[in-house]
């Protein structure tokens, strides 16, 4: 499937993508945005994650591409306020260190991207839209979203955020996310700029709310 195809748009609602590296804030400023709106919310890295804990779950080396791309195509999880997967519930399993190791490895997998880009469209058609957050939702899972946002902040404040992960860790995830051949981490064009380091997340959700 060619990722960068154009989106058919049946949709009937707002489509907002949120994008941005580790600790920028996507899941708190995603979630409160679509509770304000009273809209879904898909968090696309906890797709990524799912299909993690799940090779290593079932022991397979999450650099092996053709095995982890055929457990995509064929895994049942479900992404939601809780996260499912293999019938088990893994929602605090994925936030773990052993899969925040392992995920950029996923992601980086084409083949990977190719099934997930797809489940993810499908989600908003689904849906009629929504708040998606994620790497490459505004440059490649939804180019034509009505909203485009990255957010941002300082290489201090998102490795504060993370504690679990410290900041070697996720300066580690920014260089692999933004430098993998396949659909790399950056800003999209036309997307807005928004820096989280020091503002609430109520002023960022009235922020974006006033560009619908």
């Amino acid at each position: 499937m060619n990722n960068t195809a154009p989106q058919v748009r049946t949709l009937t609602g707002p489509v907002i993508a949120i994008d941005g590296p580790a600790g920028s804030g996507k899941s708190t400023v995603s979630r409160a945005l679509a509770a304000r709106l009273g809209i879904d919310r898909l968090d696309t890295g906890a797709m990524y994650r799912a299909v993690a804990w799940a090779a290593l779950h079932r022991s397979i080396e999450p650099q092996d591409r053709k095995a982890v791309a055929e457990l995509a195509r064929t895994l049942v999880f479900e992404v939601g306020e809780r996260v499912e997967a293999d019938g088990c519930d893994v929602t605090e399993a994925i936030r773990g260190a052993e899969v925040s190791g392992a995920v950029s490895s996923v992601a980086a997998n084409p083949d990977v991207r190719s099934v997930l880009v797809e489940r993810q469209r499908q989600w908003v058609a689904e849906r009629g839209g929504g708040v998606v957050e994620g790497r490459d939702i505004g440059s490649v899972v939804l180019p034509e979203a009505d909203v485009k946002i990255y957010l941002t902040a300082s290489a201090e404040e998102r490795a504060r955020r993370r504690p679990e992960e410290g900041a070697d860790a996720v300066a580690r995830r920014d260089r692999l996310d933004s430098t993998r051949e396949t659909s790399p981490l950056g800003v999209a064009e036309g997307a807005r700029i928004i820096d989280t380091t020091a503002r609430s997340v109520g002023d960022i959700v009235d922020e974006v709310i006033a560009w619908l």
